[in-house]
């Protein structure tokens, strides 16, 4: 029973695009800015919108207000850089690295963040498109709430939480998944495994049992069947013994195979919305 646990928690990392491997291949080491000039003028005026900084190795740069109005900045490493209340509307910081960067009150409206490492990054304040973080890593950024989260931002971060062990923040962020995609079957799914490793049986018994009905629509009779099915087990009256974390899963791994089966309809789901 337990290696079926592991087996279905295998599948869903699969899911989950964190990105760590494809990050380090693509963030080369420092290397020299495009143009020194602009390097220059961005270090001694802070005044360098349109400048050409690709690949500029600015790591504990002080850059407080900096107007970077559509930079170039693709792949340039800004770790632990100060960027408060910097202008960045439209500059391109794809692959850039800001991992642990102040960006408190910055404005990134329009700014391209494909593979943008803002891990431990803070973000309190900072304008940001709302789904501009969809092809960013933000795990564990500060100041990032559901406003700027899409759809699949949200559901990712809550299987990175689920996988995690962190179940009430999970629960939390399927809830704003739902929120924003209530059509999303998976999700509801999701909510309902995180509230059974929690020993909250009543409520995971009705997002199964609510999943099942969007299953049933979507012409899904196989998927529909099963969640009915393990919906209707977690409300059978059990021993005090085994309430809590843990029994849903246990439950869940033996009802026809679903924790297989959740990992295709997951990635089935989420593929087209993903990178």
């Amino acid at each position: 029973m337990t290696s079926v646990r592991r087996a279905g928690r295998g599948q869903l990392r699969g899911l989950l695009f964190t990105g760590s491997a494809l990050l380090a291949l693509l963030m080369p080491g420092p290397v020299r800015a495009s143009s020194d000039g602009d390097l220059m003028r961005l270090l001694d005026q802070r005044n360098c919108p349109r400048c050409k900084l690709q690949d500029a190795d600015l790591v504990h740069a002080d850059l407080r207000d900096a107007d970077l109005r559509g930079a170039k900045l693709q792949r340039a490493n800004l770790g632990q850089a100060r960027l408060d209340g910097a202008s960045l509307q439209g500059a391109d910081l794809s692959f850039t690295s800001l991992q642990g960067a102040s960006l408190q009150g910055a404005d990134l409206r329009g700014a391209r963040l494909e593979g943008t490492d803002l891990r431990q990054s803070d973000l309190s304040g900072a304008q940001i498109d709302p789904g501009g973080l969809a092809r960013s890593y933000w795990q564990d950024a500060r100041g990032v709430g559901p406003a700027v989260l899409s759809y699949p931002e949200l559901h990712n971060a809550g299987v990175t939480a689920a996988l995690e062990g962190r179940h009430p923040q999970a629960e939390q962020l399927f809830s704003e998944a739902i929120r924003l995609q209530p059509e999303a079957a998976i999700s509801w799914v999701a909510r309902g495994l995180s509230r059974t490793e929690q020993g909250k049986t009543e409520l995971a018994a009705q997002d199964l049992s609510y999943a099942a009905v969007l299953y049933g629509q979507a012409g899904e009779e196989a998927q529909a069947k099963q969640l009915t099915e393990v919906a209707a087990a977690l409300m059978k009256p059990r021993k005090k013994a085994d309430q809590g974390s843990g029994m849903g899963g246990q439950m869940l791994s033996g009802a026809a195979g679903f924790a297989q089966a959740l990992a295709p309809l997951a990635m089935k789901f989420l593929l087209p919305l993903a990178f």
